[in-house]
């Protein structure tokens, strides 16, 4: 049976919803989110209209509803259940949270210059081939919006980052527990910083957070910024 790969995140979150209901104190970056910086890096919040590219459950753009004052976050994920456990843990912060099931490219295009501020935390520039997803997403900027993400410095393990723009399969979960594999992309920074001028930003800024545990798991983080080009 296929499965559409939209439903390989049934898993994921959903047993961290089952003890933990709560909008979270804190937002961060890393791939452990444990360290590193916060939202501070999106810019003054007061009054924007945010969106979340890959949303997950929503937590992190739960946090941005109640802490920091943006007239409106879209959370965005193509994940069934994720949209399903996003409204369940966070739909009572509607309307200033609007909880969207579609595909980040999609949702995009149908809203050219609507976003002040678009950001993803290992969501959707992930998982998303970014010579679609970019300039998608300064389309739905506003002139001189900003573009903040998270995605890995290297691959799980240590390997690095792919020199060109390469998509590869990670394994995976079906709902059924089966495995399986979905596209990721771990570019280098360098090819980061080169698709995101090709598609119209602007003052791009990398670097790379370490890790503050070992283990297997363990990952840096690359944390990128950019501005859409007036």
């Amino acid at each position: 049976m296929t499965t559409h790969p939209s439903d390989l995140w049934h898993h994921y979150g959903r047993a961290r919803a089952e003890c933990d209901r709560a909008v979270p104190e804190d937002f961060r970056w890393t791939w452990g989110q444990d360290g590193g910086p916060g939202p501070e890096v999106l810019g003054e919040l007061s009054g924007k209209t945010v969106g979340d590219l890959g949303s997950g459950a929503a937590r992190h753009a739960a946090h941005l509803v109640v802490h920091h004052g943006p007239r409106l976050v879209t959370a965005v994920d193509a994940s069934p259940a994720q949209y399903g456990l996003s409204t369940r843990l966070f739909g009572s912060l509607a309307p200033r949270l609007r909880i969207v099931h579609s595909d980040a490219v999609s949702h995009l295009r149908a809203m050219p210059h609507a976003y002040d501020v678009l950001y993803s935390v290992f969501g959707a520039l992930d998982f998303t081939g970014p010579r679609v997803l970019l300039p998608a997403v300064a389309a739905a900027l506003k002139p001189g919006g900003r573009l903040v993400f998270s995605t890995l410095a290297h691959y799980v393990g240590g390997a690095s980052g792919q020199p060109d723009v390469v998509g590869v399969d990670v394994p995976a979960r079906t709902p059924q527990g089966e495995a399986t594999t979905m596209r990721r992309w771990v570019l280098q920074r360098h090819v980061w910083m080169r698709l995101l001028d090709e598609a119209g930003f602007t003052g791009i800024s990398a670097e790379v957070l370490a890790a503050t545990a070992t283990g297997p798991r363990a990952a840096d983080t690359l944390l990128i910024a950019a501005c859409r080009r007036a």
